[in-house]
């Protein structure tokens, strides 16, 4: 398995090593946070609006080589999916504006990225599940709660698992 890349944190608690692929039970889903933000492209978006839709969100940079080896499963799977309702939307983590950009841009990502230059967006997280490494991706269900986390690069196959999982009502997962 392929380790992320990490940014050094203040916190040692929060560090963490773990590399692999979580669904989490129905009754133990957490709300996601309210989360907005500006994306490269200079407009406000808040996830809170997608409700009612699976949102798969990716934590990236691109500066982080597992991202750039991740990136091309991204773009095939948001294309895959994007029929079937599932919004991608990326978290730009410690980037600038112009290299996230080019990032986008380079593999093909055509989905909205969040820029949070100083890691602000992956703080709202922390008090639910560190985003501590990256890449690390988050499904979210059409309720707003997360059903599963992919810490490392994800795979497309990983994201169909996982957009599954997150799509079944509460009761049947």
């Amino acid at each position: 398995m392929i380790a992320g890349c990490s940014l050094v944190r203040s916190s040692p608690a929060n560090a963490s090593n773990v590399v692999g692929t979580t669904i989490f039970p129905s009754a133990q889903r957490p709300l996601m946070p309210a989360v907005s933000g500006r994306t490269l492209t200079g407009q406000e978006l808040r996830l809170t609006a997608d409700h009612g839709h699976v949102i798969v969100l990716n934590f990236c940079g691109s500066w982080c080589t597992v991202c750039q080896q991740e990136a091309p499963a991204l773009s095939v799977a948001a294309r895959q999916f994007k029929p079937s309702g599932a919004q991608f939307v990326g978290v730009d983590v410690e980037d600038n504006s112009a290299s996230a950009t080019a990032y986008m841009q380079q593999y093909g990502l055509l989905y909205p990225s969040l820029s949070d230059p100083g890691d602000l967006i992956a703080a709202e997280f922390n008090g639910l599940m560190p985003i501590n490494a990256f890449p690390s991706t988050l499904v979210i269900s059409p309720d707003g709660r997360i059903a599963g986390r992919v810490i490392g690069a994800a795979s497309v196959q990983n994201l169909r698992r996982l957009i599954k999982a997150a799509a079944l009502p509460a009761s049947s997962s």
